[in-house]
């Protein structure tokens, strides 16, 4: 038997960045603000003695048991999906206290002002011609502008350490902390890129170079370099995370109540408006009804997506007309198609790549965005180039040059001579949404309390394929520069494909942004078009997938749509955006 809770003014749904940063500022602004999160609480003391690369970064004990909770995956509809069981190089997600947002790398970019308004910028540029039929890019409904306030806000929350970006776009207050410090093979990395004529720049990094007090007056250490980030929680409180930014400043209110092991099943509404949501204890099987005035999605993309679709709000998207909006546009920073790296191997230089930090490194921007001229291209968008050092695993770290056999002498002795001698460049690339990439429930499989799978269908286009070319050969170029010995440039296959092993956390889509109702699911203020008093935060708004990592512009969307909330339960609700623009904009 459900029981029915106490009304509160507003109920979250997921307590990572997308989630805490609402919980945060609601509370502060007065408002009683319950945070349902499906996982176990989780503090920086939990994650002493945690430095065990089989346990976190092999077997991913921070992920989601996928057992339990699953997505499927197909290429095409003709296809039966099959479940993903197993997480490969990076998490799917996470769950406990902070999400996915705790085992982050801390790689904090800001996404261009062409991002915003891809396809008007396309259009203006190249013609509208130069857009693919089936590919379904469209302008955000906001500009750079209109959210680089946002932007700064999330830095001086996170404590941001870098330097300014010679190809970014303009901003309104330097970082709030200094660059990481430079190692020989960032300082190569650099030396390298600006013989070629590029302009690179230090990584933006949440893992702070400084310890550091944010505006709300929580402190972030400063980083010690020990090389255990990537899919791991932070023991010493030197990486920006939910739990020690916004969720210790939101219980600092009084106002703020966090449940864990709250899995949400449902929004629950009267086909106007959302009246709370309905969730279950996993251990007890309880389940419970939490009312409230204002209903929060902050989950994984996913999560947001199938929560949409469980509770029917909004239409669904039919791959076959093009109509519908909720689970339209998945796209993804895809993996396993090959490319997008060279390794090189040297034989006088050595480097210790076991020390490190999880956003230690360089990059640049000169082919990103509208930074290249897709004139000269056979893709669209473009990719950023980088090295890192987050600290190479003693598991992991067994490169050796291509032709080297698997196994044997030859393999032992490549393995120990090269072991300190290799340095890899890679590149991320924007993916722009296709027609039949999108996400529905699967008909088939269920997860552990009866209800349908999110199924992902995704098929891989020369879009992606010829990308990945590219980022092979400028990050050999760069390589070469370097002075490497050996460069090895892994294969793209023309007949690569989207698999399960491609989907990862830097995945989107699904209850999209825009100006338009009949195109998007939430306005700029990830307000659901359709029913007023929900609002949907996190990757799940993102039209396309830009070419670095998500993390800040959810925040930054975050921070926006917070503002959103306050002043929709002061001013007793409606739309804040009519005809496609805001109606006014806050800053909090």
């Amino acid at each position: 038997m459900v029981k029915k809770l106490d009304k509160v003014d507003v109920v979250i749904v997921g307590s990572g960045w997308a989630g805490g940063i609402p919980a945060a500022e609601l509370s502060k602004a007065g408002y009683q603000v319950v945070c349902l999160e499906r996982g176990k609480d989780r503090s920086t003391v939990d994650f002493v003695g945690s430095k065990d690369e089989l346990r976190y970064t092999r077997r991913h004990e921070l992920a989601q048991d996928l057992s339990k909770q699953a997505l499927t995956f197909r290429n095409t509809v003709d296809q039966k999906a099959s479940p993903i069981r197993m997480h490969y190089g990076y998490p799917i997600f996470d769950e406990g206290t902070g999400g996915t947002s705790v085992h982050w790398s801390g790689w904090s970019y800001r996404w261009l002002p062409f991002d915003f308004e891809i396809r008007s910028k396309i259009i203006e540029k190249y013609g509208e011609d130069r857009i693919p039929e089936d590919m379904t890019i469209q302008d955000w409904g906001i500009t750079y502008d209109e959210l680089e306030a946002y932007y700064d806000k999330w830095e001086k929350t996170a404590g941001i350490s870098d330097e300014v970006n010679p190809l970014g776009p303009k901003r309104s207050d330097e970082y709030p902390n200094p660059p990481m410090k430079e190692s020989p093979s960032i300082r190569m990395f650099q030396d390298a890129a600006k013989e070629l004529g590029y302009h690179p720049f230090r990584m933006p990094s949440a893992t702070i170079s400084q310890q550091y007090e944010n505006p709300d007056g929580e402190t972030i250490n400063a980083c010690v370099y020990c090389a255990f980030c990537s899919m791991y929680g932070c023991d010493f409180g030197a990486k920006a995370d939910p739990i020690v930014t916004v969720l210790k400043t939101a219980r600092k209110t009084g106002n703020f109540e966090l449940r864990n092991n709250a899995n949400v099943r449902r929004v629950l509404h009267d086909g106007k408006k959302a009246t709370g949501v309905l969730y279950i204890d996993p251990q007890t099987r309880q389940e419970y009804e939490q009312p409230a005035d204002l209903v929060v999605l902050g989950a994984f993309f996913s999560g947001n997506t199938r929560l949409m679709m469980l509770s029917e709000i909004g239409e669904q998207f039919d791959p076959k007309t093009g109509k519908g909006v909720i689970g339209k546009n998945y796209t993804s920073h895809y993996t396993a198609l090959g490319g997008n790296s060279a390794t090189g191997f040297f034989e006088d230089k050595k480097f210790n790549t076991f020390a490190g930090a999880g956003a230690l490194g360089a990059v640049l921007d000169d082919f990103n965005g509208d930074n290249i001229d897709n004139s000269k291209t056979d893709f669209l968008h473009g990719f950023n180039l980088s090295i890192f050092q987050d600290g190479a695993g003693a598991i992991a770290n067994n490169r050796v040059p291509s032709g080297t056999p698997l196994w044997g002498n030859e393999f032992k002795e490549k393995s120990l001579h090269y072991a300190y001698r290799h340095l890899t460049v890679s590149g991320m690339q924007g993916t722009l949404p296709r027609q039949h990439n999108y996400m529905d429930l699967d008909p088939t499989y269920k997860d552990a309390y009866g209800d349908p799978l999110l199924r992902i269908t995704a098929k891989v286009t020369d879009q992606e394929l010829n990308m990945a070319k590219q980022i092979s050969e400028k990050a050999k170029e760069i390589m070469e520069k370097m002075g490497a010995d050996i460069v090895d440039v892994p294969e793209v296959s023309d007949a690569a494909e989207i698999s399960s092993a491609s989907i990862n956390t830097h995945s989107a889509g699904g209850v999209i942004m825009g100006d338009d109702p009949e195109t998007s699911a939430v306005n700029n203020y990830s307000q659901v078009w359709d029913m007023e008093n929900l609002f949907v935060v996190g990757g799940s708004s993102f039209p396309h997938f830009g070419n670095s990592n998500p993390t800040e512009t959810i925040g930054a969307f975050a921070y926006r749509a917070a503002e959103g909330m306050i002043e929709y339960l002061k001013n007793d609700g409606g739309l804040l955006v009519e005809g496609g623009r805001s109606k006014k904009t806050y800053i909090v």
